[in-house]
């Protein structure tokens, strides 16, 4: 079991990008240590880094930014889709109110992608890029375009009232161990700060037009030629067994596109950074000199 100490506690910033958007970010380490960026997986938050975080706060300033509808972050006003490139747009405000003029980005699953783009976006400030689980986002190969276009606009728009009540903390763990393959006291730091307490028990704070499908994804080639642009030494950790929508074949010829990329393979699942944060924290810093 993974045990955590007062000393492992973060400080928690609100961010204003706009008059209908704030960010929310766990930070760890010393405010005149390097800056590095991280960014969460789909449905997930800040709280995916709290057994890593802490072991890089020696080295660097761990900024855990919770992206749009996610954590303790704004949702998008209404009629507003949540999308990759709007994400990558966010990301670069939030680096520019906190005054991050060069920093290093961290990013697992989804939040890999973002940090993918991001640092493709501005190469003169990314110092360094360290990918767990994901490098761009989800591609379209052209097969099933127009079925993904229609469903999309098909699906009804969901609501917080459509979100399951959890009588407590313990039930919403257990939910999510089995959605996830989690084990419990690792889900425990993304379920307790993903939960909003309300009346007769708790709902997810996250916003559930996040479970709504894409309209548009972005091309394969699209993606490729974009990860082309990434100039700054890249650190790709993928788990094993593969996760399925990762496939080998795909991460390879994607990795290729990329000029200094480093591919390392760890047994485990999606979750690497809870389920091995020592050994990923070593990758991290491994990687940093």
């Amino acid at each position: 079991m993974i045990e955590r100490t007062h000393a492992d506690a973060p400080i928690e910033q609100r961010i204003t990008l706009s008059h209908h958007l704030s960010l929310t970010a766990l930070i760890w380490g010393d405010a005149a240590a390097p800056p590095l960026l991280a960014l969460h997986g789909w449905l997930d938050n800040a709280g995916s880094y709290a057994f890593l975080a802490p072991k890089l706060a020696a080295r660097f300033r761990v900024i855990a930014l919770e992206l749009p509808g996610h954590g303790h972050s704004s949702h998008l006003p209404a009629g507003i889709s949540y999308h990759y490139v709007d994400y990558v747009s966010a990301v670069l405000s939030a680096a520019d109110a906190l005054g991050l003029e060069r920093y290093a980005l961290l990013g697992h699953s989804l939040g890999a992608g973002i940090a993918s783009l991001a640092a493709a976006a501005t190469p003169q400030r990314i110092d360094r890029l360290w990918l767990i689980e994901g490098l761009g986002p989800l591609g379209d190969d052209g097969a099933h375009t127009l079925q993904r276009f229609r469903d999309a606009y098909a699906a009804p728009a969901p609501s917080s009232r459509s979100l399951r009540l959890f009588a407590s903390v313990e039930q919403a763990i257990s939910a999510r161990t089995m959605a996830s393959g989690l084990r419990a006291e690792l889900a425990r730091p993304i379920v307790e700060r993903g939960l909003a307490e309300v009346e007769g028990g708790y709902r997810w704070r996250s916003d559930p037009r996040l479970t709504r499908p894409s309209a548009v994804r972005l091309a394969e080639a699209q993606i490729r030629a974009l990860l082309a642009g990434i100039e700054t030494p890249t650190s790709l950790l993928l788990a094993t067994p593969i996760t399925p929508y990762l496939p080998s074949a795909m991460m390879q010829a994607r990795a290729q596109q990329v000029p200094h990329i480093d591919v390392t393979h760890q047994e485990g699942g999606h979750h690497l950074q809870l389920e091995h944060p020592d050994v990923v924290a070593a990758w991290v810093l491994r990687h940093a000199l």
